[in-house]
């Protein structure tokens, strides 16, 4: 069966023209010219992928951005006009899977497309729910059951916060590279920007954290990359 994308911008032009290059290519698409018809749409029939202008009339991409990717679990890439490096970053860092600038090649945003959609669905991590579960400090991780406890407190996390969180569990007080925790939560496969780890390490500790903005449970090795330090 063919992928679903839902295209979501206001240009009417743009819509129906995105909508046939992407049915040319094999996918199939639905789109909407607002924010909100779109989240509406998807309780009915969920896509594998959307693609979201940030400049929208009414709730903006970026407020979307949240609902699609932090409600849903569902991949996003942003399309926009703005096309300083910072929204870049900006997007990266919202949760956004990738960036295309309008305007684009249609060849080149289904490249997009394809990458995004092999490390959605390809990667795995290494380790599963048969993994033991882990006490660390005042942590505790159990893969069978997918929770996390923090000081008696239970932490709710996304598929991705939890492996990377068991990956920096299973090794305290090592250090772990960026390339070793693409390899164990992405997947060996993982063609992506690296960017990705950072996005995620920032959204695991604004949950996990007492302070996010000075984390003391997962420290960054400048150079180097990441590890996690157990509090009793």
């Amino acid at each position: 069966m063919s992928n679903r994308i839902l295209i979501i911008d206001d240009d009417d032009l743009l819509r129906r023209s995105l909508a046939f290059s992407l049915e040319q290519a094999g996918f199939q698409t639905n789109t909407s010219d607002t924010a909100e018809n779109a989240i509406a749409m998807v309780t009915h029939q969920r896509p594998d992928l959307v693609l979201l202008d940030i400049m929208l009339p009414g709730m903006d991409g970026i407020t979307a951005l949240k609902r699609f990717r932090e409600e849903m679990g569902i991949p996003v890439i942003f399309l926009t006009a703005r096309r300083r490096e910072l929204d870049q970053i900006l997007g990266l860092e919202l949760g956004a899977d990738d960036y295309v600038a309008k305007p684009f090649n249609p060849d080149l945003l289904v490249a997009h497309i394809h990458a995004v959609l092999r490390r959605v669905v390809a990667p795995k991590p290494s380790f599963s729910a048969q993994s033991p579960a882990l006490e660390v400090g005042d942590l505790q991780i159990d893969p069978a059951a997918r929770t996390v406890i923090r000081a008696g407190r239970e932490v709710n996390l996304t598929v991705k916060e939890f492996d990377l969180l068991y990956a920096l569990a299973s090794e305290p007080n090592h250090v772990l590279s960026i390339d070793q925790l693409l390899g164990r939560v992405w997947g060996a496969e993982f063609t992506g920007e690296p960017q990705i780890v950072y996005v995620h390490i920032r959204w695991l500790r604004q949950k996990i954290e007492v302070n996010a903005e000075h984390p003391n449970l997962i420290i960054t090795v400048r150079g180097k990359g990441y590890r996690l330090v157990p509090k009793y």
